[in-house]
């Protein structure tokens, strides 16, 4: 049983890394805040990746609640609210997670997948 919440844990972490991969090919090398604002479909691409990377999330945290990865609850949180609340989240709410949090995720996740 051991082993296959293991499993469960390496494929969410794959894809985490998978959506985190998807965001950075969807925004240019030079981001630009406007650009983004503009761009319903690259918009939408990434909300849905944030969606993937939360509900791979929550699938970890019920595996093992303990489970280290900075702000996983909020990473969950975003997830729900992006889902349930989508006429509530804010271009610059999104834009934020992108530049600031998702490059850390990014990095606790390579480090675990090793």
């Amino acid at each position: 049983m051991q082993d296959n919440k293991q499993s469960v844990i390496l494929a969410c972490l794959n894809d985490i890394e998978q959506s985190i991969c998807e965001i950075n090919e969807f925004l240019p090398e030079e981001r630009n805040f406007f650009t983004f604002q503009k761009d319903i479909k690259t918009r939408k691409a990434v909300e849905r990746n944030l969606e993937i990377i939360g509900e791979a999330m929550d699938r970890i945290l019920k595996i093992d609640p303990g489970f280290q990865i900075s702000d996983s609850r909020k990473i969950v949180d975003t997830r729900n609210r992006i889902i349930h609340g989508y006429d509530s989240v804010s271009d610059d709410v999104i834009w934020l997670i992108v530049n600031h949090y998702l490059p850390v995720l990014e990095k606790e996740v390579k480090a675990l997948l090793k």
